[in-house]
């Protein structure tokens, strides 16, 4: 059986080279050779036959790695920053970085909880891209408590001015009122839009005082502590992945191998 083709751009992504659209950008830069010939869109390869080559380096599928962590308060969802600040990249060790892996999406800066970082370009998609519906969910404070009418408008979308469109549909559940006024709810997302959760709230003028993100598809944070991660197993990767609208066939090589 012949080996399958790939989108060049892909193959990219799932080496590591970040997201499909910053492969593209890669390829459209006049960077990447096949076969020792400029590459272009559309272009499709045989991973094992076909020769890639980026800034003159061969491009090879690095060893899948995929983590768990916990962001804290204060640490910025990115890469690098140029303002000098602590980035979740500053708090992962050498080999996790040297590995190539990721941050598959952002938590704002005053948010914490669960991260999900790795090197396979592929699951990164699968997490980030809203086509998948990769559902999120929140613990929430608020300054107080919301009303029926406002819980139902939560659930239906609120209207994104900047945006122009209303976010998907919410799941809100688990309220809890306390004896100051404030409560507490748990919150489910699709999307990953900044400061999501804080402007839908605050569209009804209920300030989010307490954010953190506590399960990605059906994976849990759990106890691990903020500031720390954990390598994923293969199972938890498809429990994560079956809290969206795919899942991975059961052949591909997985994630969570030490």
């Amino acid at each position: 059986m012949a080996s399958p083709k790939e989108r060049l751009q892909k193959y990219l992504a799932r080496c590591g080279h970040g997201s499909r659209r910053k492969a593209e950008l890669l390829i459209e830069q006049g960077l990447v050779m096949v076969n020792g010939k400029a590459a272009k869109l559309g272009d499709s390869i045989v991973a094992g036959r076909d020769k890639v080559v980026l800034h003159g380096h061969k491009v090879t599928p690095p060893r899948p790695m995929t983590v768990m962590f916990h962001k804290t308060a204060g640490t910025i969802s990115s890469t690098h920053d140029t303002h000098g600040r602590l980035t979740v990249m500053d708090m992962l060790p050498k080999r996790l970085v040297d590995a190539g892996v990721l941050p598959a999406g952002r938590l704002d800066l005053d948010t914490e909880g669960l991260l999900i970082f790795t090197n396979d370009g592929d699951l990164l998609h699968e997490i980030t891209h809203p086509r998948y519906r990769c559902i999120k969910e929140y613990y929430v404070v608020l300054s107080r408590v919301p009303g029926e009418r406002e819980l139902s408008a939560l659930r239906k979308g609120v209207f994104l001015p900047d945006v122009g469109k209303k976010t998907s549909p919410a799941i809100l559940n688990r309220l809890r009122r306390k004896r100051d006024g404030t409560a507490t709810i748990h919150i489910q997302v699709q999307e990953g839009l900044k400061r999501q959760i804080r402007r839908m709230f605050s569209g009804k003028g209920i300030k989010v005082t307490y954010l953190k993100r506590i399960s990605v598809g059906g994976l849990e944070l759990g106890d691990l502590a903020p500031g720390k991660y954990r390598q994923l197993s293969a199972k938890e990767i498809d429990l994560m992945l079956s809290g969206s609208n795919k899942t991975r066939p059961p052949q591909r090589q997985r994630s969570g191998g030490r």
